[in-house]
């Protein structure tokens, strides 16, 4: 254990070497490492689903910023005044539309990746949940 704070003290081996009526010590021990493995697994998924969501939110941003310059650069063409009216009035309607998109595929993402979270977390629970039946029953 070589980020243990107490030192050398191994908790792990102490505990297993009590024996306590009742209680299978090795089998407490692998729940609580399948415990940990699950919510490794879940925080995983988290931050990967984060950075998912953050590198596609910076894409959107620099698209945002594109199309601005664009929609600034046809302002200040030499166009008739009513063909800029229709231009910008298309523009307005397409960037609307792209932003709500954007904002659907997000929020998409970050209800994908929070349910694949919960997922792991559901099994683990459901999966400790049988072994304290079968324990219980094997008595």
């Amino acid at each position: 254990m070589a980020n243990n704070p107490y030192g050398d003290i191994d908790f792990m081996k102490l505990l297993s070497e009590y024996k306590i009526p009742g209680f299978d010590m090795e089998a407490i021990m692998a729940a609580q490492r399948r415990n940990m493995e699950a919510l490794t697994q879940a925080n995983q998924l988290a931050l990967e689903a984060l950075q998912t969501v953050l590198s596609r939110q910076t894409e959107v941003l620099r698209e945002t910023m594109e199309e601005s310059a664009a929609a600034l650069r046809g302002l200040l063409d030499q166009s008739s005044t009513d063909d800029k009216v229709a231009k910008q009035a298309d523009r307005m309607k397409q960037s609307f539309e792209k932003a709500l998109s954007n904002m659907r595929e997000v929020t998409e993402l970050v209800t994908k990746s929070h349910r694949e979270a919960c997922d792991v977390i559901n099994r683990r629970v459901a999966e400790g949940l049988e072994e304290v039946r079968t324990s219980v029953t094997k008595k």
